[in-house]
């Protein structure tokens, strides 16, 4: 282990004056860095503050009675994500004592009292994360599954009031509404795009374009204005506008990496369908769109990552996503002094989020390829 390290550095660390010359200025400076920094977090950061101010950064301004219906929405959101980890890695034993270690450090950050809560939460991941990983015939019911499952979150979290959703639950949820219901948007406009009505191909090219000329921002901030002008009758809430929003934009952009899929597939597998007296519909669904999924998964899920990492945008129409809510605690003058350990731990944990996903597209990516060979 030792001499593979060693040899990995003189290669890619000291293998010319000029790596030589970079690796002397940068390595000292990170490591001096990254002791600062540790030496801040274990002997002069105050973290008390992380487990005191834990429901707002959590679950924002949601009322306190009302907190077991965000328990609900996180245990399906466990069981979704379970279940969609499953279609990739297999559950094993070594992963359950990972998942004892990861309830430890929760318990410990967030106190006994949800040791009941949080067992369930992990147990409902890894069951679900058993269940698609060892059972093939469930991964089918993973797509309508998701719908059902989104919709179950919104009947609970409702009662008492979609403009009180706030904190990393808020952006969690804006996530996977965004990933969900841009997937089938983005397939229909990829598919207007190669249309051979030009009607339909000209509007599905304009919509994409447009939405990729402008800024998230810009969207987000008209679809809230323009909603209750247009719908007045319908009465939407910020939340919902705003996933709107998001939705709107960041199906164009699934629709792109999904058009790149669609010029992958050999031209030759469509005409042969066409000569066996396949309708165009039928080739598209059985032949040439589960080609074209299967090449763009890995940007399909990179995709996520950036959805997760712009959903503090939301600020704009008043909601109180991760972010904000992190903010809204450093506005009482009684932490005002601890903005340090405020932004640090938002830090790690869109560090960690944004970790996982790219851990995951790196490894979807791979069993993808093991998958085609």
């Amino acid at each position: 282990m030792i001499a593979r390290s060693l040899t990995w550095s003189r290669h890619n660390l000291f293998g010319k004056p000029f790596d030589v010359l970079l690796s002397l200025t940068v390595i000292p400076g990170t490591l001096w860095l990254i002791y600062q920094a540790v030496a801040w977090a274990l002997a002069t950061a105050q973290w008390d503050i992380i487990p005191q101010s834990l429901r707002v950064l959590m679950i924002g301004i949601f009322p306190t009675d009302q907190a077991w219906r965000s328990w609900v929405a996180v245990a399906i959101i466990a069981a979704l994500l379970g279940a969609a980890l499953g279609c990739v890695f297999a559950f094993r034993t070594r992963h359950a004592g990972f998942l004892a270690l990861v309830l430890a450090f929760l318990v410990s950050m967030t106190g006994v009292d949800t040791l009941a809560a949080l067992t369930a939460v992990l147990v409902i991941f890894a069951s679900a994360w058993s269940l698609t990983s060892h059972v093939p015939m469930s991964r089918k019911v993973l797509i309508p599954a998701s719908f059902t499952g989104l919709i179950a979150i919104f009947a609970v979290m409702s009662p008492p009031g979609a403009g009180l959703w706030g904190g990393l639950l808020l952006s969690v949820l804006l996530t996977l509404v965004t990933a969900v219901l841009s997937l089938p948007i983005g397939i229909l406009l990829a598919f207007g795009r190669r249309s051979r009505f030009s009607s339909l191909r000209m509007i599905s090219t304009a919509y994409i374009e447009v939405m990729r000329s402008v800024p998230l921002i810009l969207v987000v901030y008209w679809i809230w204005i323009l909603m209750p002008v247009l719908t007045p009758e319908l009465n939407l809430a910020d939340v919902v506008r705003g996933m709107v929003g998001f939705t709107l934009f960041y199906s164009a952009y699934v629709a792109e990496y999904v058009r790149s899929g669609l010029q992958a597939v050999p031209r030759g597998q469509t005409e042969a369908a066409r000569s066996l007296g396949m309708s165009e519909f039928d080739i598209n669904r059985s032949i040439v769109l589960p080609q074209a999924l299967r090449v763009v998964v890995p940007p399909l899920v990179g995709n996520v990552l950036d959805i997760f990492n712009a959903a503090p945008l939301v600020f704009i129409i008043g909601l109180t996503d991760f972010l904000r809510a992190g903010q809204m605690i450093l506005a009482n003058p009684q932490y005002g002094n601890r903005t340090y350990e405020v932004y640090s731990f938002l830090f790690f944990t869109y560090f960690l989020v944004g970790s996982l996903i790219t851990f995951v597209a790196r490894k979807l990516e791979a069993h993808l390829a093991r998958g085609s060979r």
